[in-house]
C-alpha cells in the first residue's frame, strides 16, 4: 500500500473539530497546536514514545539541559561541584522551586526522580552502574558518591529525549516497571487532568509559581517562559482536517503536516513552514528478539539484506528528495559517529535475502507486525515491511491499530500468539541516538533494555570502552564496532533519515530550534 492509500485509510477514521467554526476569542490566552500523535501514556521515564516526551517537556522540569551545542547547563540547580577524583558530586537546588500542587520542590524529591529514572533510561542504567549513593543533605543539597569517576553524569542529567523530569518522590517511588497516572510536575506548565479526553484534547495552563532562568532558551536549557495562560493540543488523526483547521485559523500548530499537504499549506500566505530540527530524525524496524523467528541473528539478517530505504522513505516522507536520505548506519548521518554507508551489510537484494533465509533456520513461523492506522510517518512503515517480508518468503501478519495500542502492546513480551508481536516501527532524533549512551537500539541489555530486549554482552563491553575511553579517537573506535556489530547483529534496521517541516500560523513568534516542539518563549506579535 503506497503513501495515498494509507492517508485515505486514515482520513476515513479521523475526527473532525467541532462544527460550527470555534469562536475567535480564544486567541488572546490560548495556543492551539496539533500534536504528532494521540496522548495515552502519560509518564514519560515510563515510555520512550516521543509524544510523551513531548507532554513531559510542558508539565516537569530537569536538573540540567542542554544548549543548541548539547552543552550541559544547569537548570532546576543553581550550582554544583565535583571532588578532584571525580568520585563525589554535590548539586543545590535554586531557591523557590515549587510543584503545581504548591509543595516545594526538595532534594528528597530530586534523589527518587534520579533513581527511578536510573532504572528504566539506557544512560541513566550507565550511570547506576558506578553510583555508591546518592543522597539528600538538605532541602536544597543534595549529593552523589561514586564507585569511579563518570565524566559524562552532566550530560546525563540534561538529556533531550528521555529527559530525567523530576516528579514528586511520591510519585518517583513508584515501581519504575509501572506507569503513574497522576501528573504533578514543576514545569512552566500544569497539567488540567480534569479536561483530558484521549484521542480528542488535551489541555495545559501556565503555572504561576514557576521561575524561569534569565539565560535565553536554547533547546531544553535556559529560560522557559510561558507566554500563553492555557495550551491546549488537539488530537486530529485525519491530515486533511488538521490543514484545514490550520489554513482557517482554528489552530495555530501543527507539529508534522503530511508531505503530501505541504504544497496546500505552501499557498497560504498566513502559514509558515519550518524546519526546527535540522538534524533529523531515523525510522526503524525492531526486531521482538526474545522470541521465534527473529531470535536467530541469521533470521533478522535475512531481512536486513532485503530493506531498500527508498521504499520506506517514498512511503512515509513522499518525493521531496531534499526532505529524506538513506542511512544505512546506527548512527545518523552528519552525526558524530557517521562513518558512511554500509552498503555490504545493506546491499538491496532480495536475491540474497531469499538465499539467506533459507539457510537461517526460518520454520515459517508467523510474523505479527503491529503498525499505527493512525501515524503517517509510522504507518505506511509497517506496510512497506510486510511486503517485503512476503517477497522474501515469510508468513506475515499486518495488525493495525492507533499508536496508543502499538505504544501499550510492544511492552508486552508474551509470544505473538499470544498478545505479543515479532516486529514494530518508530522514528527517533538523530541527536537522541547520537551515542553509546543514548542509542538503545544498538545497546544488548536484554531484559533491561528497550522493546525487542536483545541481549548482546559484546555490545555491552563496546559501550563500556567507549564510555571510559582515555581519548576521542577511542572513542570513535569504540563507537564504529558498536554501530558495525549492531547492525551485523541486527536487532534493530534502519530505514532512512528524514527531517520534519512543522507548520504554524503567522504571528506565532519564539519558535524554538531543537528535536521536540518547545512550548517555552512562543508568543503572539
Amino acid at each position: 500500500m503506497d503513501r495515498r492509500t494509507f492517508l485515505k485509510g486514515s482520513a476515513a477514521a479521523g475526527s473532525l473539530l467541532a462544527a460550527p467554526a470555534i469562536a475567535q476569542d480564544w486567541r488572546a490566552t490560548t495556543l492551539r497546536f496539533v500534536p504528532q500523535a494521540n496522548l495515552t501514556l502519560l509518564d514519560p521515564v515510563w515510555t520512550t514514545a516521543t509524544v510523551t516526551n513531548n507532554h513531559g517537556y510542558y508539565v516537569y522540569d530537569t536538573l540540567f539541559g542542554a544548549d543548541m551545542a548539547l552543552k550541559p547547563q544547569p537548570q532546576m540547580v543553581e550550582s554544583y561541584e565535583t571532588t578532584a577524583d571525580g568520585r563525589s558530586w554535590k548539586f543545590r537546588l535554586r531557591e523557590g522551586l515549587k510543584f503545581h500542587d504548591g509543595a516545594p520542590v526538595r532534594s528528597v524529591d530530586c534523589v527518587a526522580s534520579i533513581k527511578r529514572w536510573s532504572q528504566r533510561d539506557p544512560f541513566g542504567q550507565l550511570l547506576a552502574k558506578v553510583v555508591d549513593a546518592w543522597s539528600a543533605i538538605d532541602d536544597r543539597n543534595f549529593e552523589a558518591k561514586l564507585t569511579r569517576p563518570f565524566p559524562l553524569l552532566l550530560h546525563a542529567l540534561a538529556k533531550v529525549d528521555g529527559a530525567c523530569f523530576i516528579m514528586p518522590e511520591r510519585h518517583a517511588s513508584t515501581d519504575a516497571n509501572k506507569a503513574i497516572s497522576e501528573v504533578v510536575g514543576s514545569g512552566p506548565y500544569r497539567f488540567l487532568t480534569a479536561e483530558f479526553n484521549p484521542g480528542s484534547r488535551v489541555a495545559y495552563e501556565k503555572f504561576a509559581d514557576y521561575k524561569p532562568r534569565s539565560e535565553a532558551a536554547s533547546r531544553n536549557a535556559g529560560g522557559k517562559v510561558a507566554h500563553f495562560p492555557r495550551i491546549e493540543w488537539h488530537v486530529l488523526p485525519d491530515p486533511s482536517t488538521a490543514a484545514n483547521a490550520l489554513i482557517k485559523g482554528e489552530v495555530d500548530w501543527w507539529e508534522r503536516p503530511t508531505a503530501d499537504l505541504h504544497p496546500q499549506l505552501k499557498k497560504s500566505p498566513d502559514i509558515i513552514r519550518e524546519v526546527t530540527d535540522k538534524t533529523g530524525r531515523l525510522a526503524i524496524l525492531r526486531f521482538n528478539t526474545l522470541h521465534p523467528p527473529f531470535d536467530k541473528a541469521a533470521v533478522r539478517a535475512a531481512v536486513r539484506l532485503a530493506v531498500k530505504q527508498d521504499d520506506y522513505m517514498l512511503a512515509t516522507q513522499g518525493e521531496d528528495a531534499t526532505a529524506w536520505k538513506l542511512c544505512r548506519s546506527m548512527w545518523g548521518n552528519g552525526s558524530t559517529y557517521y562513518a558512511g554507508e554500509q552498503e555490504d551489510l545493506m546491499p538491496q537484494s532480495l536475491d540474497k535475502a531469499r538465499d539467506a533465509l533459507r539457510s537461517s533456520g526460518y520454520a515459517g513461523e508467523k510474523v505479527v507486525i503491529i503498525s499505527p492506522s493512525d501515524f503517517p510517518d509510522i504507518g505506511p512503515l509497517g506496510l512497506v515491511t510486510a511486503d517485503l517480508l512476503k517477497k522474501i518468503g515469510m508468513n506475515v501478519e499486518l495488525v493495525e491499530m492507533d499508536w496508543g495500542s502499538v505504544v501499550k502492546r510492544r511492552s508486552s513480551k508474551d509470544t505473538s500468539s499470544n498478545g505479543g508481536w515479532n516486529i514494530f516501527h518508530t522514528t527517533g532524533p538523530v541527536v537522541g541516538w547520537g551515542n553509546p549512551a543514548l542509542n538503545y537500539l544498538a545497546r544488548g541489555q536484554g531484559d533491561a533494555g528497550w522493546f525487542g530486549w536483545w541481549k548482546d554482552e559484546k555490545a555491552e563491553a563496546l559501550t563500556q570502552e567507549w564510555l571510559f575511553a582515555a581519548n576521542e579517537a577511542a572513542q570513535k573506535k569504540a563507537a564504529g564496532e558498536l554501530g558495525r556489530h549492531a547492525l551485523e547483529q541486527a536487532p534493530t534496521i534502519p530505514l532512512g533519515q528524514f527531517t520534519i517541516t512543522t507548520a504554524y500560523r503567522k504571528g506565532l513568534t519564539g519558535m524554538l530550534p531543537g528535536s521536540a516542539p518547545y512550548p517555552w518563549g512562543l508568543k503572539r506579535g
